[in-house]
């Protein structure tokens, strides 16, 4: 993919400032379990996601770990280079769930054509913004949804992004993704076994019913 297919305002940058991203964008290739920033490190740079799939999350002290949101291909990571932005420190560790391309824009590169292109900065922000309500759409989510209905509900998602109703993925893994204890989601995979919503063997996770999955996930319960 080319730079240009990322940046909408593309048409409103100068000749000179389209060939700088063009140029500075390095190409970088990573295996599934790469992990590409570790959260406390230098600041890494915008990332364009060309192919694949990554996975943005944080880590608390006591090393639990929550899943903030994912990139896919045409995607922008801009917490990934957070010193570009004035008065935000945010320690996000990113590491590739597949197979991954990617580019990266040097911060200091990508600060400077901010300061001089008012569209590309706008657009920025405009990313910034939709990050910042997905996040705080998950705090809303963890706060007020009971988590056998957020569970059912990532169960749904990995299904349709895996293509497969049978999961390989281990409870620790869920654990991490939800900001809980495996103990917790082994809990309540068992039931949701014994409601028939799904089969659990090691290392996997198959759900046999989708359509009642769906409907528990829109429950009150």
């Amino acid at each position: 993919m080319r730079v240009s297919e990322y940046f909408p305002v593309w048409d409103e940058l100068s000749a000179e400032q389209q060939n700088k991203l063009n140029s500075a964008a390095i190409w970088h290739s990573v295996k599934k379990g790469a992990m590409i920033h570790g959260g406390t490190e230098e600041c890494l740079g915008r990332l364009l996601i060309c192919s694949g799939q990554l996975r943005a999350y944080i880590c608390s002290e006591e090393g639990r770990e929550i899943t903030l949101y994912r990139l896919f291909e045409r995607d922008i990571c801009l917490f990934s280079a957070s010193c570009v932005m004035n008065n935000i420190q945010f320690t996000l560790s990113i590491e590739a769930e597949k197979d991954t391309d990617f580019r990266v824009i040097p911060p200091g590169i990508y600060r400077s054509m901010m300061e001089k292109s008012a569209p590309l900065a706008n657009y920025t922000n405009q990313i910034m913004s939709a990050r910042f309500s997905e996040v705080m759409w998950l705090m809303e989510q963890i706060m007020w949804k009971s988590f056998d209905r957020r569970l059912a509900e990532f169960l749904q998602e990995e299904s349709i992004l895996e293509e497969t109703s049978t999961l390989t993925i281990t409870h620790e893994k869920i654990a991490n993704h939800m900001g809980t204890a495996r103990e917790v989601v082994t809990r309540m995979l068992k039931y949701f076994q014994q409601e028939g919503l799904v089969v659990l063997s090691r290392g996997k996770i198959q759900i046999t019913d989708l359509k009642k999955l769906a409907e528990y996930n829109k429950n009150e319960n």
